[in-house]
């Protein structure tokens, strides 16, 4: 949107206290006010569509806490700093776009206020190979929140699959970036080892496999054998998820997109 010509881009530059968004936390303003992304609870919103289509020159304004706007204050009692840009750079702000569709990370400067750079990094996007409902529930789930899901499933024809897998080989037609998180879930462990290779091949930044203690160690013992070194071992994450036992699919699916959620989240760098 910010790239579109006539609109404003607006970000939070500072907080003072705690806030529901993050630092960096942006949203786009189009000619006819329409606003794009969210800061609060829609007041705010509506106030920086007020401010970017008043034009003028980029400024930083408090709101909140310590801002001369006394008429207007956030519900939790914070101060921001929203850097209001009613003319952002629209080439930059493409070349950060194009980026983020190559699946590559980028940076956004930002020509006024504390905050020198955004930063963004690509969607999350999830591989998951395995078998039965748990696959099923947990490439549903993905989708239904919106995120990039590939599925590889070891029964042929199997529904909704990006596509087959063969025993002992490593999957085909799949790419695994620092982004991906590649999951596992077989109850016949023996297709796990070839797949495990591979990931452990990429820099995906989440890899887990299901399984109960014998088939984690198991696991373990295999892919130390193979000659895979004992910390790249350790990248695989089992048992998998927030909620430890979980066995209904539906159950282990939420359990599973919580931690993997947990871990995107953290890789999204500091924005300064």
């Amino acid at each position: 949107m910010a790239a579109t010509p006539g609109a404003g881009l607006c970000t939070i530059v500072g907080i003072e206290g705690s806030f529901s968004r993050r630092l960096g936390a942006q949203l786009a303003v189009a000619p006819d006010g329409t606003v794009t992304g969210s800061l609060a609870d829609g007041c705010l919103e509506r106030q920086l569509a007020t401010e970017v289509l008043a034009g003028g020159e980029r400024r930083v304004l408090r709101f909140g806490a310590g801002s001369p706007l006394i008429d207007f204050r956030l519900p939790c009692g914070s101060g921001l700093d929203v850097l209001v840009d009613p003319a952002p750079d629209r080439d930059a702000c493409r070349a950060a776009l194009s980026a983020l569709d190559r699946r590559q990370a980028a940076s956004l400067a930002l020509p006024a206020g504390p905050l020198a750079h955004r930063f963004f990094v690509p969607a999350l996007r999830l591989a998951l190979f395995g078998e039965g409902p748990e696959l099923d529930a947990l490439a549903l789930l993905g989708r239904t929140a919106g995120l990039t899901v590939e599925t590889f499933s070891k029964d042929a024809g199997a529904s909704e699959s990006s596509g087959g897998l063969s025993l002992g080989q490593a999957p085909q037609g799949v790419a695994a970036d620092a982004w991906t998180a590649v999951i596992l879930l077989f109850h016949d462990h023996e297709w796990e080892q070839a797949i495990l290779q591979w990931a452990l091949g990429t820099p995906s930044f989440f890899i887990g496999a299901q399984g109960g203690r014998p088939a984690r160690e198991e696991r373990t013992a295999r892919l130390l054998s193979a000659g895979i070194a004992p910390d790249q071992v350790a990248r695989v994450k089992s048992p998998i998820g927030v909620v430890q036992h979980s066995r209904e699919p539906v159950a282990l699916a939420l359990s599973i997109l919580a931690s993997v959620v947990g871990a995107y989240e953290a890789l999204n760098p500091h924005a300064g």
